[in-house]
């Protein structure tokens, strides 16, 4: 046989495929030694290890054998892979309202070569409306690639990119809303910093990801990037959002203000969620339910992205045990400002004080939030948050740490003053600060179980 029929593989598992004469795109059915298998033979990526054949199962999931358990290979079958996406049946309409969906990374709007095991941007227009063709009956969504990108590896130069390139679309390109496709790890990073970026927005930016890459069965891309197209294009809102599976079903989105959303599960699909208060609202069958009446409306007008930044800020999460030194290294290293998830109320071991209170007195702004993300920083009830207010520690009210850090990396960016750092770290900017927390917002977890879904009934 070719080098063809064989791609990806080589040693162990190449000799397997030659012994049995199958290849690649081959349907077989495989005898090991824990069971029988059925799929279809997949090929490997290029760094793939020579131990294992990759097949596509019947249920549409992958799964790897080890070549040292597998007994016999019988050939049913032959189904040769498509690397193409088929042409649309639909065509974009460009009298629909205009959403650029600008691609940051991650697997929303993708496929996966099994040539080289990677995922593929769809960011044309023909593999977009191919990928998902009811986008054309919502809006004339005209894909753009930034950068491809692992959201871990997400940079304030990029976050800098992003801003100017919405400023962009709507100030120039008469953009009527705009979607982001984010990776979710550090999407609520990104919300957050272009909450405070993007000043007088007068349409919605909304960002979105998968949970699940877009070859699963149980890939969530389709359904989040209909909300968020719909979100973008007949919401009334101005602010950014994460617009982001609610439930564990393909039931509805939930609407996410950009600066109180936190990824809080590693794989469920519906992992986002409001911390401190309720969702803003849902996105349902392409209609949209708003929970709240507090957001920023549309309007006209042109968005300025205020992009200035202090990069060289610090988050650091306490526990217990922790050494002065690890503050003192951010002092020695240039760092212009630290932000404290302390426990609690918002305290700090007493053996860190001194390192503190070198950081502010060398004109370094020590900011104070909980880990306990729920609740607000309370610095004047024990002893412990008196004496961190002493030494000059800013609370940050209840802001959420990431939040906090990214909020003093564009206050930084202005001034360096103290005193004004103080004031704009308690200001409320971009809704990161609320006046109080829901009484029922904290029982009620926003998605997927009954109580959930009577209280959204209720709204």
């Amino acid at each position: 046989m070719s080098e063809n029929a064989y791609e990806g593989y080589r040693g162990k598992a190449r000799k397997i495929l030659e012994k049995f004469n199958v290849k690649v795109w081959s349907v077989v059915e495989i005898t090991t030694k824990i069971g029988v298998f059925r799929g279809i033979i997949l090929p490997r990526y290029q760094l793939a290890d020579d131990k294992h054949i990759t097949i596509k199962l019947p249920t549409g999931y992958n799964t790897g054998l080890n070549v040292d358990e597998i007994v016999e290979i019988k050939e049913i079958g032959y189904e040769p892979g498509r690397y193409k996406l088929p042409s649309p049946s639909v065509k974009p309409d460009e009298k629909k309202p205009r959403i650029p969906l600008l691609g940051c990374g991650g697997t929303i709007a993708s496929r996966l070569d099994y040539r080289s095991g990677a995922v593929i941007p769809a960011l044309t227009p023909e593999e977009l409306y191919s990928m998902v063709p009811e986008l054309a009956d919502i809006a004339f969504v005209y894909p753009r690639l930034l950068f491809e990108l692992f959201s871990e590896n997400m940079t304030p130069e990029h976050w800098i990119k992003i801003a100017k390139e919405v400023e962009k679309e709507i100030n120039e390109g008469g953009a009527y809303g705009v979607v982001l496709g984010h990776g979710t790890d550090t999407m609520s990073f990104t919300a957050a910093i272009l909450s405070f970026m993007l000043r007088n927005l007068p349409v919605p930016v909304v960002l979105v990801g998968s949970q699940r890459s877009s070859d699963r069965p149980s890939s969530d891309a389709a359904m989040n990037l209909i909300n968020a197209v719909t979100l973008a294009s007949k919401g009334d809102i101005a602010e950014v959002t994460v617009c982001m599976h609610g439930t564990t079903s393909d039931n509805y989105s939930l609407i996410h203000r950009g600066t109180r959303v936190r990824k809080m599960h590693s794989s469920r699909r519906d992992a986002f969620r409001t911390i401190g208060d309720i969702p803003l609202g849902k996105v349902e069958n392409r209609k949209i339910i708003m929970f709240k009446k507090d957001y920023r409306k549309r309007s006209s007008g042109n968005v300025v992205a205020d992009v200035k930044l202090e990069d060289r800020v610090a988050l650091i999460y306490f526990y217990p045990g922790m050494k002065p030194d690890v503050i003192h290294h951010f002092i020695d290293t240039g760092y212009k400002g630290i932000v404290v998830a302390g426990t609690g109320l918002g305290h700090v071991s007493i053996y860190l004080f001194d390192a503190i209170k070198r950081a502010i007195d060398e004109n370094i702004p020590v900011v104070m939030t909980t880990q306990c993300l729920w609740g607000f920083v309370g610095m004047n009830v024990y002893e412990t948050g008196r004496d961190l207010l002493n030494l000059g520690v800013i609370p940050a009210m209840n802001m959420l740490p990431e939040v906090a850090y990214v909020k003093l990396m564009w206050i930084l960016g202005h001034t360096q003053n103290m005193d004004e750092i103080r004031k704009l770290v308690q200001t409320n900017i971009a809704g990161e600060i609320t006046e109080g927390e829901p009484y029922n917002g904290y029982v009620v977890l926003q998605g997927g179980i009954p109580e959930v879904d009577e209280f959204i009934k209720q709204l």
